[in-house]
């Protein structure tokens, strides 16, 4: 049974050496490894009275887990405590890491079944935009999820430039799917007129492109529409 970490008086030292993360990590793979132990080997070192692992259980309760660590702003993480921009730059770039593992690699990549596995992608995080964001989910010819881009910030509305810009990026990753997801920082997740008429024009556009929109979906207040399942835009 591990050594009891909580107490304030315990510094890594403290524990025996086959309990400290990187030794663990080395003799038993990362898997083994709890996300703030992990987090412990990237911070390397804690604060008097608070190790590296209980630094990284305070991280991950203030920031509510990783998620919220990788959408956090990268100067609310630097002004926690005991970190500095060395240590908040590591955490964000392993995370980051992290993420594009998941789209990089075929195997590993999520494959989306439905309006509901999309926006689980991205429900959680952008529910919380205190701005609006257009970003697009693209996909291969299987419906794996080869990248999500963040389009622009702003007002959703049909100008055929920011549609133009929109495609950018699915022509450039060759996607042959896309899935168009918007916020409502108001929280009420209802399409509006103009979320109507993008969807339209975006959908005649993908078809000059070769390219097939599957959805539109709005997110707001941790809830999501699919305008394909109300029939707004899709013939």
């Amino acid at each position: 049974m591990a050594k009891q970490i909580e107490s304030s008086s315990y510094r890594i030292t403290d524990l025996a050496e086959e309990e400290r993360p990187r030794e663990r990590l080395r003799h038993l793979g990362p898997q083994a490894l709890s996300t703030a132990e992990l987090l412990a080997i990237l911070l390397r070192t804690g604060l008097p009275g608070e190790n590296a692992v209980q630094m990284g259980q305070r991280l991950l309760q203030t920031f509510g887990g990783l998620a919220g660590l990788h959408r956090a702003p990268f100067d609310d993480v630097c002004a926690q405590h005991g970190l500095g921009e060395a240590k908040a730059a590591q955490i964000k770039a392993a995370i980051e890491l992290g993420r594009r593992l998941t789209l990089e690699s075929p195997e590993e990549r999520p494959t989306i079944h439905s309006p509901q596995d999309a926006a689980a992608l991205l429900q959680y995080e952008m529910s919380a935009l205190e701005q609006e964001e257009l970003r697009v989910v693209l996909l291969d010819t299987r419906n794996r999820v080869l990248d999500i881009v963040m389009v622009y910030r702003g007002s959703v509305n049909s100008s055929q430039a920011r549609i133009g810009e929109l495609f950018k990026a699915a022509v450039r990753r060759n996607a042959a799917n896309l899935i168009v997801v918007h916020n409502h920082p108001s929280g009420d997740p209802t399409p509006s007129p103009d979320d109507v008429a993008i969807t339209r024009a975006i959908i005649q556009a993908g078809k000059l492109l070769d390219v097939d929109v599957l959805d539109h979906l709005v997110i707001g207040g941790g809830r999501f529409v699919s305008l394909k399942e109300r029939g707004l835009g899709f013939a």
